[in-house]
């Protein structure tokens, strides 16, 4: 055996220091966290896969704005709860330029990221109806959603998608909507963390069954045309963004500027209801908000009350942004398409030593590559595989956490910033094979 980066002993010192029993049940913050206290106590510099952070500078477009914005005395003023105007309009546009789609401004409604805008959407669907109480999640995804669900309280189902792609997905979907339950369903696509991307008849397939059992879709698109097999992110102009929205009337997007336009830090995002779903009218809303329609019942009933609106000036910032974008003056496909570089090159090092990926096809074609990926080694189990990595001085997170079934771990690229990280991980993972 070569000696290692770190001693298991080290590990173990830190996970108990931190009350983590289980290293595969550590959170994203955790995961970091462990290794920045190793890095601490060995000097040994760690790779850090484990969190999304934007790895690029934020859009100068939405800077300058926010600034103008502040400059202006903004900050002295409440923002209204439906949003700061020139948003509301920017974000319909944008829907429209990209995906495609026709929202109306007004429901077009800001969020303190999609953090927030997932926490409210999923307080508003359980509230729908009194026999609907389950969210249904779409797994692998973002970890933090379930948490939500579960602090307020609200039931939950998932599947791990890895087995039911294509046609096998509407059977799939039946047994958990059949049941009556269910009030929403989230997913992701590009996926985080498999980075998989729904195909046009598998949006369809939750389309229709959506309608069918009258389900809310809540589409998560934080990675926005990143789907880099294709030339999306031309405003106006086909290829789109593939979207359930084409399916269905029964639909909420969450879109957020924090990868797309690497400002992660301002927390901002939109949250899209369609425009049948917004005016619909529910007698559990009025009963529970005394405001029946849906659109009225989140942003007055239940927005209002989580955080009484969002920073103004960070409107004023997606608002530019979204503007300079639908008007083809800022590329912010072309711009993250750095992530597909980092990916490329890092999944090679990975599988030249003898790691493969998991989650590896949307049908007959390679999954993109791109701001996340998933992979595993030999037969080891996502705890076996974090923990050996994390000795070797590489934090990820398990794809247990993450809801799904498969063996493995999530790697995110963005925090690989230069030649000699990409130098450093394939020195470790060269002498992680010799030992493995």
């Amino acid at each position: 055996m070569n000696i290692l980066p770190v001693s298991s002993s080290a590990l173990a010192s830190v996970l108990a220091e931190m009350g983590i029993n289980d290293i595969a049940d550590a959170t994203i913050r955790q995961s970091g966290a462990i290794g920045r206290r190793l890095e601490k106590a060995t000097s040994t510099e760690f790779l850090h896969l484990e969190m999304g952070i934007p790895g690029l500078p934020p859009s100068a477009v939405g800077v300058e704005a926010e600034c103008a914005a502040l400059r202006s005395g903004i900050a002295s003023q409440y923002p209204d709860m439906l949003g700061a105007e020139p948003l509301k309009k920017e974000a319909s546009r944008f829907l429209k330029a990209f995906l495609d789609i026709d929202v109306a401004p007004l429901g077009c409604i800001p969020t303190v990221g999609s953090m927030q805008g997932g926490f409210c959407a999923f307080m508003l669907c359980s509230q729908l109806s009194a026999d609907k109480d389950t969210i249904l999640f779409i797994d692998p995804g973002f970890p933090v959603q379930k948490k939500q669900a579960q602090l307020l309280g609200v039931r939950s189902e998932s599947f791990d998608i890895y087995d039911y792609r294509g046609d096998r997905l509407a059977s799939k979907l039946e047994e958990h909507l059949s049941s009556g339950r269910i009030a929403a369903l989230i997913y992701s696509s590009p996926n985080n963390p498999a980075w998989f991307n729904l195909t046009e008849s598998e949006l369809e397939t939750i389309g229709a069954l959506a309608t069918k059992y009258d389900v809310v879709v809540i589409e998560d698109l934080a990675y926005m045309c990143m789907d880099f097999r294709k030339p999306l992110g031309r405003p106006f102009e086909a290829p789109f963004q593939p979207t359930v929205a084409k399916y269905t009337d029964n639909y909420i997007i969450m879109m957020s500027a924090s990868k797309m336009f690497s400002y992660a830090g301002q927390r901002i995002a939109v949250l899209a209801v369609s425009d049948v779903l917004y005016d619909r009218k529910y007698p559990e809303l009025e009963r529970r908000h005394k405001m029946a329609r849906l659109g009225d019942a989140l942003v007055l009933g239940i927005m209002y009350a989580v955080s009484s609106g969002v920073s103004h000036s960070a409107q004023y910032a997606l608002a530019a942004m979204f503007k300079a974008a639908s008007d083809g003056e800022l590329d912010f496909v072309a711009d993250t398409s750095e992530y597909a570089r980092r990916a490329a090159i890092t999944k090679k090092i990975f599988q030249d030593n003898g790691f493969h990926i998991v989650y590896s096809k949307d049908g007959d074609e390679d999954v993109s590559d791109g701001f996340f990926y998933t992979i595993g080694y030999k037969e080891l189990d996502s705890a076996t595989l974090m923990r050996e990595l994390m000795l070797y001085g590489i934090c990820s997170i398990a794809l247990s956490l993450t809801g799904s079934s498969q063996r493995g771990v999530r790697v995110c690229v963005s925090q690989l910033n230069s030649p000699q990280q990409f130098d450093l991980l394939a020195q470790r993972l060269a002498l992680f094979s010799q030992n493995h």
